[in-house]
């Protein structure tokens, strides 16, 4: 797909809420979790949410952004592009 047809469908998809609710863990991963999204400067849930689409990009899985279209656009591994 090119670069321009990339940007069009990406225009077209509309944002959504996303409730995440009930996740117990434990206090010392907290504290890690709180830690590393306020070093990102994001909320908790925006850094598990980064985090969740890196892993989803890196299976292979294809969508034009998080929480803006093209923020999503990791390096591929191994080099230049």
């Amino acid at each position: 797909m090119s670069s321009n047809a990339s940007r069009n469908s990406a225009s077209r998809d509309t944002k959504g809420f996303i409730m995440l609710r009930g996740a117990m863990v434990m206090i010392s991963f907290r504290e890690c979790l709180f830690d590393a999204a306020n070093r990102a400067g994001m909320t908790p849930n925006e850094f598990c949410l980064q985090a969740a689409a890196e892993k989803l990009r890196a299976s292979g899985r294809k969508f034009p952004g998080v929480f803006a279209p093209g923020d999503a656009d990791l390096p591929q591994k191994g080099g230049a592009n």
